[in-house]
């Protein structure tokens, strides 16, 4: 049994360590992503709503009945009004609701092969600002595919998850009695004993959160994947018009879409319905596409579907979050779960607190595990101290990731210039700071210990 300890010590060792830059830029990032609409807040003031700020007289629509208007909100077709008048030769493609009453809706606009972010204010109709890139769409890609394309990046990110729950699996075995240690610390005794110690004590409360993150990851997986046809069976198919659309007219139908109809459509089909989310018709076979927020707890947006006739606003195919069948719901309650953002901005800012927890105890594990090593050997080489073959590795990932992230910012999201030194600030503050703990303060002790 003490060996069957020890071999699982060193597993759980080993992912921690030798994956160790990986693992913490998935864990990391993924952290980000959770309040991601919240730093855009933060860092944008386009993006900020001000519902005490709003004048009576500017929520007024003037193509539809009042009776057809939220009445906390403009009209959605005086929204679209001004955000052609803001991009004369700009396409719709995609109308994001606000996920929080204090952030603006966000209007993907098509400008040739540029991409505007634009910041809409749902309870002025006013467009606010835009922009090619945000927080949220950076930190999404960055966690979901790492930006390396052709499915490579996806699954990459998605393999973690699986080693997550064998680090927690084999830290519970190997770890005695963890759950009697929920308020242990040990102080005073050095730095190896109180990094093991906080490495314990944050693991430890981090539990069901770990377990939480690597099984939602484990279904991402399994559903990109399609294993036993999971991705078939929890997503449906999006009807294609019998007739298509002539495209001569097409691009007139997409900008004349009224959306005031569409929502109000949507809204007699599924009771309750909260429309976030409308995708225009992507091409003339293509249908209206409305997804938003019901009486359902916990799951995602896409839970609740419906599919419309882009000119005759005819109902083509309608999914209902209240009878998802078991797999569906346990797709759309993925999300929310993962992400955190099922209660709003109080489990945002949980999830994100235990999940710097989660990213700490990468850093940690590997602070100790280097400290150990010195401790153990007698002649403390500096090539003892590092990754190994497998720092080649973590290294050349990382190197590909940002050759296709640069090209992916500059090519297809045209980033600024001070985005992309924004940006490259935030990496070399990474790699500063990884070599100043893992390099130098390591080679300081070594050369401490052999003087």
């Amino acid at each position: 049994m003490k060996l069957n300890k020890q071999a699982l010590f060193r597993i759980h060792s080993w992912i921690g360590v030798k994956l160790s830059v990986l693992f913490f830029i998935v864990c990391f990032s993924g952290t980000l992503a959770t309040v991601s609409h919240e730093m855009d807040w933060l860092f944008n003031p386009e993006m900020r709503v001000w519902r005490d700020r709003v004048s009576p007289d500017r929520v007024s629509p003037d193509r539809v009945s009042p009776d057809r208007v939220s009445p906390d909100r403009v009209s959605r077709n005086q929204q679209a009004q001004n955000v052609y008048q803001a991009f004369p030769q700009g396409e719709i493609t995609f109308w994001m609701g606000s996920r929080e009453p204090y952030l603006c809706d966000v209007v993907y606009v098509k400008n040739g092969d540029r991409r505007d972010y634009v910041f809409v204010n749902p309870y002025s109709g006013e467009v606010q600002g835009s922009t090619v890139l945000t927080f949220q769409r950076f930190f999404r890609d960055l966690h979901y595919f790492l930006f390396i394309p052709f499915q490579i990046g996806h699954f990459t990110v998605l393999i973690f998850g699986f080693m997550l729950l064998v680090s927690l699996l084999t830290a519970l075995v190997f770890y005695k009695k963890w759950y009697r240690k929920l308020f242990e610390l040990k102080t005073g005794k050095g730095a190896l004993v109180l990094f093991r110690s906080l490495h314990r004590l944050v693991g430890v409360w981090s539990v069901p959160f770990t377990l939480l993150f690597s099984v939602t990851g484990i279904w991402y997986f399994v559903e990109r994947a399609n294993v036993g046809g999971v991705a078939d069976t929890a997503n449906i198919s999006a009807p294609q018009l019998a007739e298509p659309i002539d495209s001569a007219t097409f691009a007139e139908v997409r900008r004349a879409i009224d959306y005031d109809r569409a929502v109000e459509i949507a809204q007699q089909e599924i009771k309750g319905l909260d429309v976030k989310d409308i995708l225009p018709p992507a091409k003339p076979t293509s249908a209206i596409y409305l997804t938003g927020k019901s009486h359902e707890p916990l799951v995602r947006n896409r839970a609740n579907r419906v599919y419309l006739h882009p000119t005759t606003y005819e109902v083509l195919k309608v999914q209902r979050a209240n009878a998802l069948p078991t797999v569906t719901w346990l797709n759309d309650i993925t999300d929310p779960l993962h992400f955190g953002y099922w209660g709003g901005l109080v489990t945002k800012i949980i999830w994100f607190l235990l999940g710097l927890g989660i990213s700490s105890l990468v850093l940690t594990g590997i602070w100790i595990s280097q400290k150990r090593r010195i401790k153990r050997t007698a002649q403390c080489q500096v090539k003892a101290q590092r990754l190994g073959p497998w720092q080649y590795a973590n290294w050349t990932v990382y190197g590909v990731m940002m050759v296709f992230m640069y090209g992916t910012l500059v090519t297809r999201y045209q980033a600024s210039l001070s985005a992309l030194l924004l940006i490259t600030a935030g990496w070399l503050l990474f790699i500063g700071a990884a070599w100043y703990l893992f390099e130098y303060r390591i080679k300081k002790v070594v050369q401490k210990k052999l003087a």
